[in-house]
C-alpha cells in the first residue's frame, strides 16, 4: 500500500491546491460572510462529500484503463498530461486577476449542504481533476489501484472538509487575506502552476 513518505507528500501538496481560491472556495467564503458561519460549514462539508463520487468515478475508471491495455494507458497519460498543462497555464496566465466576491454566489441558508453537494459532483472540471491528480500517488507494484485511490480521496476529501470548513467559519475575517491582496494571489497561483507542471512530468512518466 502507501508507503509513508508518499503519503506524507500526497497530504502537503492537497493542502496547497485546496487552499488556493477556486470556484468552490469562494462559495464557501461568500456562504459565511452573507448567511453566517454556519451556512459556510454546512457549504464546505457538502462540497467535500461531493468528492466522494469523483474518488469513486477516478478510482473504478483508472483501474479499468490500467487493466485493459498499454495502448489505453498510454492515451490516458497522453490526455492528463496536457490536462494539467493546461491548468498550469491558466494559473499563470490569470495570476495577477484580483477575486471578487460576486453577489451572485449569495444564495438563501437552507439546503447548503445539498447544494454544495450538487455543485461539487455536477463539475466536469472536478472530475478531470481527480481523475489526474489522485494517480500520481499510486503505487502500482504494491497493491489494488482502485483500493489506494479511495483511500487517496477520502484523505483528500477530510482535508477539504477541514480546510473549507475552518474558511467558511472564518471567512469574515480570512477573506481579505485571499480576496485583497493581489500579491500573495499571484504568488499562490504561481505554485499552483509549478504544482501542475510537477504532476504532469511525474504522470508521463509513469508506467504500468
Amino acid at each position: 500500500m502507501l508507503s509513508s513518505t508518499l503519503l506524507l507528500f500526497f497530504i502537503g501538496t492537497s493542502i496547497l491546491l485546496i487552499i488556493i481560491p477556486g470556484p468552490d472556495l469562494i462559495f464557501t467564503v461568500v456562504q459565511g460572510i452573507t448567511n453566517g458561519k454556519k451556512a459556510g460549514v454546512t457549504t464546505a462539508i457538502g462540497l467535500s462529500l461531493g468528492n466522494i463520487v469523483h474518488s469513486l468515478a477516478a478510482a473504478f475508471g483508472l483501474s479499468v484503463i490500467f487493466t485493459s491495455s498499454e495502448v489505453l494507458f498510454t492515451g490516458f497519460k497522453a490526455i492528463g498530461t496536457l490536462y494539467l498543462f493546461y491548468l498550469a497555464f491558466q494559473a499563470i496566465k490569470h495570476r495577477k486577476e484580483t477575486l471578487s466576491l460576486d453577489p451572485e454566489h449569495a444564495r438563501k441558508p437552507g439546503n447548503l449542504f445539498l447544494r454544495g453537494f450538487i455543485m461539487n459532483v455536477v463539475n466536469p472540471k472536478v472530475a478531470l481533476f481527480f481523475l489526474t491528480f489522485l494517480p500520481q500517488f499510486v503505487q502500482y507494484e504494491t497493491g489494488s489501484v482502485a483500493l489506494q485511490m479511495c483511500l487517496l480521496g477520502l484523505i483528500f476529501m477530510v482535508l477539504t472538509a477541514i480546510i473549507f470548513g475552518l474558511l467558511g467559519y472564518f471567512s469574515g475575517t480570512l477573506h481579505r487575506l485571499f480576496f485583497y491582496r493581489p500579491g500573495l494571489q499571484e504568488v499562490m497561483n504561481v505554485t499552483a502552476a509549478l504544482i501542475f507542471v510537477g504532476l504532469g512530468l511525474k504522470l508521463i512518466t509513469t508506467t504500468m
